[in-house]
């Protein structure tokens, strides 16, 4: 320690001041890169989570190609795009096309409402309510929209807002996509300079082993969240379809949203068999069949989550269960990773850090006065 009178000479003396401008250029260095880099943020983690978790597939895809990285990113990048960008601009173009039609037909008056059908009013809740509100349409269209026209006003507002949201989230899923690529084709050097980082900043053995699980507990959540909630929607639109329930493919997202929300999915699938008994045509052997057929697709989480979720994590699956839920209460999808990660590496560290101080009281035993009787026999 030094005395007192030699750290107020360091402090009068030039060596503080230049510190202190050292310490501010830094900050302020820091906070311009943040400013700048800050629009990309969100794009550049999505690129980072999607080239995590597509990483085994690339590595298995190169070894196919002869080792060629950057070709089997491509591959990835182009199929992903096809399969996901092309549909999604063609429901996009037909959607347009749909509304343009709705329109033109209304200004012409030449939209027609079916009559609803009597055992709408049947339905449970909202049967009733529905049934009055269809008929209103059908009868008078004209006289219906004036009547309705704040709420039409307000509820276009909201599908606009809507549209416009998934449209922006499309093109940056698209665009992480294709900077995914780019990081997969250079996997091993990101990772040897990620894994750098993380030794210089926590040491050589915790920082290969921070790295594993921050892998590790993205793509065990991209399993046990997001592949899960995929796998139960699958099996209930197979469900709603063989059924004959009509929208089954919107019920089928609705299950499948639920389950990233983590909600269950019986919230879709019970009223779906209460409606199988009330409204539907079925016999009533059909009706059993599948009334158990979706009441336990919609409990295939409970069996499901646990087989995959926090799957060769060395974290509990309680701690990554908690952390994707609130991260994606605070920060949306992008937070069901981004959270469980942090509170595993939290919940890894701070374990460390008491097994560290359990070791070290293991070591140094108390000391204690030895007794008469073992001086004596000593002696």
């Amino acid at each position: 320690m030094k005395p007192k009178n030699e750290i107020t000479r360091v402090m009068a003396s030039g060596e503080f001041t230049d510190a202190m401008i050292r310490l501010g250029l830094i900050a302020l260095m820091a906070a311009l890169c943040f400013r700048i880099f800050a629009p990309f943020l969100a794009l550049m983690v999505w690129a980072l989570i999607l080239a995590t978790i597509l990483y085994p597939l690339h590595q298995h895809l190169a070894r196919r190609l002869g080792g060629k990285q950057g070709r089997a990113a491509t591959v990835i990048v182009v199929v992903g795009v096809l399969l996901i960008g092309v549909p999604l601009v063609m429901l996009g173009g037909s959607f347009v096309v749909h509304i343009e039609d709705l329109t033109e037909a209304y200004e012409n008056q030449t939209l027609a409402v079916p009559q609803p059908e009597p055992r709408v009013a049947d339905w449970p809740v909202v049967g009733k309510q529905v049934y009055a509100a269809w008929q209103a349409a059908a009868t008078n269209l004209p006289a219906f929209v004036e009547a309705n026209n704040a709420t039409f006003k307000a509820v276009g507002r909201h599908l606009v807002s809507a549209a416009a949201n998934t449209a922006t989230n499309v093109l940056l899923f698209l665009g992480s996509l294709i900077v995914a690529g780019i990081m997969m084709a250079w996997g091993e050097s990101g990772s040897a300079a990620l894994r750098r980082i993380l030794c210089r900043l926590s040491g050589p053995t915790k920082g290969q082993d921070l790295q594993k699980l921050s892998t590790m507990t993205v793509r065990s959540v991209a399993a046990g969240v997001i592949g899960v909630a995929f796998i139960q929607a699958l099996l209930l639109g197979v469900g709603f379809k063989f059924a004959g329930v009509p929208g089954a493919s919107m019920l089928a997202l609705a299950a499948m949203i639920a389950g990233i929300l983590q909600l269950p999915p019986l919230i879709i699938s019970l009223p779906v068999v209460a409606y199988l008994w009330v409204g539907g045509d079925g016999s009533t052997a059909s009706n059993i069949v599948w009334s158990v057929y979706l009441v336990l697709a919609g409990m295939a989480d409970n069996v499901l989550k646990p087989l995959l979720l926090g799957r060769g994590v060395e974290a509990p699956m309680p701690v990554i269960l908690i952390g994707a839920l609130g991260g994606m209460i605070s920060a949306g999808l992008v937070g069901l990773f981004v959270g469980s990660v942090a509170l595993a590496l939290g919940y890894q560290l701070f374990m460390e850090w008491v097994g560290t101080a359990g070791t070290d009281d293991e070591a140094e035993p108390p000391q204690t006065e030895p007794d008469a009787n073992t001086a004596r026999a000593a002696e």
